[in-house]
This record gives C-alpha cells, sequence and structure tokens, in this order.
C-alpha cells in the first residue's frame, strides 16, 4: 500500500499543536465533523419520531375486521365496509362492539379413528 510519509503526519501534528491560524482552521474542521458525526444520528431520530407520530395520526381503524388505512378512504380495504367519517368515530365503535361478537371460540375435541 502507498502510506504517507512519516514527514507528513509530523506536519499534521505540527499544525495541529502549533498556535497558527491554519491549526486552529484544522481543530475547527476537525471539530465540526466529530459534532456533525455525533448530531446527525439524534437530529435522524427525531425526524423519524415525528414523521411516525403524524403517519400514526392520519390513519383510521376499520371498525369491523381493525385493518388500519389512510384517513378518507370510503370502504375499508380488507373487509368491504363502509368506514367511519371522523376520525374519533373507528375508536367509539371499536368500543360498541362486544368483544364476544367479533372473536372466534375454539375448542378442542378428540377424535378417534378406530373405524
Amino acid at each position: 500500500m502507498n502510506r504517507p510519509p512519516a514527514l507528513l503526519w509530523f506536519a499534521v501534528l505540527l499544525l495541529l499543536l502549533l498556535p497558527t491560524a491554519a491549526g486552529r482552521v484544522l481543530l475547527d474542521l476537525v471539530g465540526g465533523v466529530a459534532l456533525v458525526l455525533l448530531a446527525l444520528p439524534l437530529l435522524l431520530t427525531g425526524l423519524g419520531w415525528i414523521g411516525w407520530k403524524v403517519l400514526q395520526s392520519r390513519m383510521v381503524t376499520c371498525p369491523a375486521c381493525g385493518t388500519a388505512s389512510v384517513k378518507g378512504v370510503e370502504r375499508c380495504p380488507a373487509c368491504g365496509i363502509s368506514m367511519p367519517v371522523g376520525s374519533t368515530a373507528s375508536a367509539s365503535a371499536n368500543d360498541a362492539v362486544p368483544a364476544s361478537d367479533v372473536t372466534i371460540d375454539v375448542t378442542a375435541q378428540e377424535v378417534n379413528s378406530d373405524s
């Protein structure tokens, strides 16, 4: 490999240690790059969280099957039932239906295969 000569590393070290204008510019540049590398993941995380909350606020749940879809659709894409008009109607519709009406009860039975 082509390694830079030791004299180049010595010159960079001198620029960092000596209080010259070039050394200060180099230190400011290194500090700025380090700040960007540390702040960028935090900034992207915050923007992702805000985007997730905006997406959640634009979703509505089907009162029949529970499929989530974007507000403003007239029919559920999964079951075809008419979607509620208001954004709070889906929450009240889910509370109005008893859970026993929308769940399936499964019972286990023993099957004899002697025949």
